[in-house]
């Protein structure tokens, strides 16, 4: 595991271990982990409060509905904005602008653009 954290020294052990937490976290058994973090008390505490966290059924599900409330945030913004994309492309339509014009400043499609009437 070594050689793959070269230029890590600059960096103090505490820092080191919590970087090599997230990079192999989940690549490593629980006692390879516990081993790597012994001298680190503050990031083994992370973990184990993550390792709490992550067999809590409750938390997971709560992580799950989280996930599921911001990637419907995602979407509605998406909606937005491509809302937003289509009532610009109308104005310039009025406006006499090319649909190649349109197409380029909107990022919709030139087909896109002529079913906008």
């Amino acid at each position: 595991m070594r050689n793959k954290l070269v230029g890590l020294d600059q960096f103090g052990l505490d820092l080191q271990r919590w970087m090599q937490f997230w990079a192999f976290g989940s690549k490593l058994k629980e006692s390879e982990m516990s081993t790597m973090l012994q001298d680190c008390p503050p990031v083994l505490s992370a973990y184990e409060e993550f390792q709490r966290f992550s067999s809590d059924p409750e938390m997971r599900e709560r992580v799950r509905a989280r996930e599921r409330f911001l990637n419907d945030q995602r979407l509605k913004v998406a909606g937005a904005r491509r809302e937003e994309r289509i009532v610009v492309a109308q104005n310039l339509k009025r406006l006499d602008v090319s649909s190649a014009t349109i197409a380029e400043a909107t990022g919709l499609s030139p087909s896109e653009i002529e079913r906008l009437g």
